[in-house]
């Protein structure tokens, strides 16, 4: 990898020139916008959508709703254990970040020392996305778009290569897919058994109006149910 950060000619340092270029040219507000979405604001945008997901599932309710709460609560648990993959691997690779060895660069965010390959933002906004689209996929959509702005913001802030994206991008997915079976086993029956709690079972599924969990009870003054007159008429 370290060879080929310096060579001039690869095509991923050239794209790196050209996409963070664009941060030379624009508005100096336009680039602190750019540097508050892409180290925070879509991190807090996917956390929202998965929450917005979560109120979708579970008001439409079913018998898909376990299912679907089960696998989004596999996507953040999956884009933390790729963060944690993504450990050793940096390790390993110990790429430095792009401004390190390449000068002309505008780098929006500072204080970045660790290595470079692969990137955690990346590998979360694709985990997250992924896991929405295995639960949902018009949200999945939605949150796999935000994932690549994700990873595009990341090379226009001059912090990480177009390859440390990609690889992010393939991190956070693989983790999310080969994992999902075996995650979704063990999520399912524990968010069914969410479900049937009194307590907890509006987590997976709204309460139907008016019921309160009280089954059939009559309210006070509600008219008797169509059963129960004929048996006071028979009486």
């Amino acid at each position: 990898m370290a060879v080929l950060a310096e060579s001039g000619s690869n095509p991923d340092v050239e794209l790196l020139y050209d996409i963070n270029g664009l941060a030379k040219d624009a508005p100096h507000w336009f680039d602190r916008v750019m540097e508050f979405v892409g180290e925070y604001g879509l991190l807090l945008a996917m956390v929202l959508l998965v929450l917005w997901c979560w109120w979708s599932v579970r008001r439409r309710g079913g018998e898909e709703a376990a299912p679907s709460v089960a696998a989004l609560v596999w996507a953040p648990l999956a884009a933390g254990l790729a963060v944690l993959v993504n450990v050793p691997i940096r390790g390993f690779v110990e790429r430095p970040r792009p401004f390190v060895d390449h000068q002309g660069l505008d780098v929006l965010v500072s204080g970045k020392t660790d290595f470079s390959f692969v990137s955690d933002h990346a590998t979360i906004t694709m985990a997250l996305g992924v896991g929405l689209f295995v639960a949902h996929r018009r949200f999945g959509l939605a949150g796999i778009g935000l994932a690549l702005l994700e990873g595009f913001c990341r090379v226009y802030m001059g912090v990480h290569y177009p390859t440390d994206v990609v690889g992010g991008f393939a991190l956070g997915t693989a983790v999310v897919l080969l994992l999902s079976p075996l995650a979704t086993a063990l999520l399912t029956p524990l968010m069914r058994a969410v479900e049937r709690s009194p307590r907890a079972g509006w987590l997976v599924r709204r309460r139907s109006a008016g019921t309160g969990g009280r089954g059939n009870t009559l309210l006070p003054g509600a008219r008797k149910s169509l059963d129960t007159e004929e048996r006071d008429l028979a009486a």
